[in-house]
Order: C-alpha cells, then structure tokens, then sequence
C-alpha cells in the first residue's frame, strides 16, 4: 500500500510539473492508472484531495487556476518549486543538522526530517566526521509529552480560537477556557501557551501540563490583534517566574535541587541535612517550588510561603 501511494503521488507531482497550463481533475483522472482504477467520482475526489495535500505537506507549491471555461485546473510551477542556491559551508550544515535534533515527537519531527533532506538534496554539504566525533556527545532535546502540545501548535499556525479545560495548580477541578492562541513556548522543561482569554479578556499563559481532555477549535477570527514574538516570550517567561523583582530565602535538603542552586544568589549550610538559599522572587516561583516537594521549606517572604502552601494543599485534596 505503502509503494501505490508513493508511486501515485510521485505520478501526480510529474504531471502537475511538467505541464504548461492547469490540469483539470478530469485530465488527471485520465492520466493517472491509479485514479483512472478508482471506483466512483467520490473515491477518486477523496484520493485526489488527499494526495493534493500530501504533496503541498511534503513543500510543493500546486497553483489552483480557473480556465475560460469556469473549469478548475491545477499546475505545480517549477520556478515556483525550486530552491534558489544553496549557500551554506559544513558548520552551518552541523549547525542545522543538530538543531533538526530537537525535534523528536510531534509533527514538527518530520518537518525538521524533510526540510535537510531538501537541502541536501539542493547541494547542501554534509557535516565532516571531525564534527561530528567532536559533538557526538551533544544530544539536545525539547521534550513534548503533552496531548495538547500539536492541536495547540496548529491553532497557533492557523489562527483558530480554540477550547480546553484547565487545571489552575491551586484548584481541586478543571474550567472550561476559551482562547485566542498566540504562541507555544519552552521554559524549564515545560511547555506553555500565551494567548487571549476570551472568558476573562486578559492575557494569560497556560502550561500544557494543567489542560485535561481535548483541545477543540473553534470556528470564527482572533477578536484582538497577536503581538509580536518578543513581547509574547517576555509573557511567557514572566508568568513562568524568569523575571525576579525580589529575593526569597529557602532552606533545601542537603544534595537535592540543584536547578534551584543554579539560581542562587547566595547559600549556606543550615546543618542537620539542610542548607539555606537566597534565590531571585518573581511570579510562578511558588509552582516551581511545589515541584520539589518535601526537599523545600520556604522560609521568606510570607507571601511566597503562603502561597505554597495552599498549591500542597490543592495537591493533597486531589
């Protein structure tokens, strides 16, 4: 099956390049033996439509034409669907054969597979081995476990509100959310969306972890305008704790939590298996903390203290 499609796709890519002027579906059925084998005009229009797709995903550019006549044809240009020269030098190829790495799960794994085989296609170079020897150490990873990560990031793509439940860290139950997703973005480990609450008309960010069940789009237009990338990403981190305005003092079980050493301004031995920290304060530091469960007292300011408290306590209710 695997081989009759591939044969099938690769018949219809050559006869949408290699013609003048647009084929009518009418013309590709006749030109085609897989199409002209198919039983009825619906089971050719689904493997037509489908195998459209397929080739637009795989980055061919197919032109939609209406002739004189009102007749839709099709034509794939090949100015349209040629690389202009390849320009890169062996590090920069390195360069993007490890980041295509990243990209282990979700969709974006095979985007990252098709766009180097394109370009060494094209005539980009291979890393040299020295390279690779050099960094074969070098494994980087985004993990991306969560369900809602794909219908998100293609909502973020198309622009399509969409509708979750979500889980607040200090809430025994989920809420339904109505949102206007902006951008999905990585920090620490997890994933998060910024993007318009409808219910609230604010800007929020969510982490993917907290949305329980499925993720549903929605027909209709974003009813405020997206804002730029940076200014996204300064949300995202800022409501992810990356933006500190105080200090908080902690105390930490000796030989446990070393992302929170990474961050501390100060540290001392507290005796008796504990140590004492002084690490920068900003929003979301409390959910961070909660992470690390009974290897974490903190001992100042009160409202950071308070404020973990009642996340163990939403924990522990379930």
């Amino acid at each position: 099956m695997a081989i009759a499609k591939a044969e099938r796709l690769m018949n219809l890519a050559l006869c949408l390049l290699g013609t003048r002027r647009p084929l009518s579906k009418r013309e590709l059925r006749g030109s085609i033996e897989a199409y002209m084998e198919a039983g009825t005009d619906d089971s050719f229009n689904r493997m037509f439509e489908r195998d459209k797709d397929d080739l637009r995903e795989l980055g061919l550019v197919i032109e939609t034409v209406e002739n004189l006549e009102g007749e839709t044809g099709y034509l794939a240009r090949r100015d349209s669907n040629r690389l202009p020269p390849i320009t890169l030098d062996a590090a920069e190829a390195a360069a993007l054969g490890l980041a295509a790495k990243v990209w282990q799960q979700a969709r974006l794994a095979g985007a990252a597979s098709g766009a180097l085989q394109k370009l060494r296609a094209a005539g980009m170079p291979e890393a040299e081995d020295a390279y690779e020897t050099q960094h074969s150490a070098l494994e980087p990873r985004i993990p991306v476990h969560e369900a809602a990560f794909e219908p998100l990031m293609l909502a973020c793509r198309d622009r399509r509100p969409v509708t979750f439940d979500y889980r607040k860290a200090t809430a025994a139950r989920p809420e339904p959310r109505q949102v206007e997703p902006w951008t999905l973005e990585c920090w620490r480990g997890h994933w998060y969306l910024a993007g318009w609450d409808r219910d609230r008309a604010a800007e929020r960010v969510f982490r993917l972890s907290r949305i329980t069940g499925r993720v549903r789009s929605r027909a209709g237009a974003f009813t405020v305008p997206v804002p730029d990338a940076v200014t996204v990403r300064e949300t995202v981190e800022s409501w992810a704790g990356e933006t500190a305005t105080r200090s908080a003092k902690i105390r930490l079980r000796t030989g446990s939590g070393y992302p929170l050493r990474a961050r501390a301004t100060s540290a001392r031995e507290a005796g008796e298996g504990w140590d004492e920290l002084e690490i920068p304060y900003g929003h979301g530091l409390d959910a961070w903390l909660v992470e690390f469960g009974p290897d974490v007292v903190v001992l100042e300011p009160a409202d950071l203290r308070a404020d973990v408290m009642d996340r163990l306590r939403a924990v522990a209710k379930g």
